[in-house]
């Protein structure tokens, strides 16, 4: 049976900003140029970014957001829920997993704000992230409770956000 222990050693993961555990597996050696993307880039970006992240038992991801979609890709250990909020749809939740009432990847858009959990008081859950155009810290911004709670009332957001 593996253990988070076992996938943070095996995959030399690293403690995130946003909760939880992550080690960068791929970006791209390609860059698309500022001037053939959207405006909210401030520079060239590379084609794409991968990443394996993991939650354990008692973190989570708090709620941020990214000018890129970011696709989930579901591993090991117990299901994940995502929550996603948008102006169109509100609150959204999606779980990642392998059982009937889950899916094995889900696609972020860009712009929502979302958050992730380990579900059912699993240890760990271990996903990948990819990111196209690739991840950049410039593109990331954590959500601050007040402010999100404001726009968006829900009580997912005062226990999944900063302060």
């Amino acid at each position: 049976m593996r253990s988070a222990e076992y996938w943070i050693k095996k995959l030399n993961l690293l403690p995130h900003p946003e909760g939880g555990f992550f080690k960068e597996s791929y970006r791209s050696d390609e860059l698309i140029s500022s001037e053939a993307l959207p405006n909210r880039y401030n520079s060239a970006r590379t084609f794409s970014t991968q990443i394996y992240f993991m939650l354990v038992k008692g973190n989570h991801s708090s709620f941020h957001r990214l000018k890129s979609d970011e696709t989930w890709h579901f591993y090991d250990g117990s299901p994940v829920t995502i929550w996603v909020l948008s102006e169109v749809d509100g609150l959204r939740e999606v779980t990642l997993g392998l059982d009937e009432e889950s899916f094995p990847q889900f696609t972020i858009p860009k712009g929502c704000w979302f958050a992730a959990e380990v579900v059912r008081d699993g240890d760990y859950s271990l996903v990948g992230c990819s990111v196209a155009p690739g991840f950049d810290f410039a593109d990331f911004e954590m959500a601050k409770r007040e402010s999100l709670y404001e726009k968006f009332p829900f009580e997912i957001v005062k226990r999944l956000s900063l302060p």
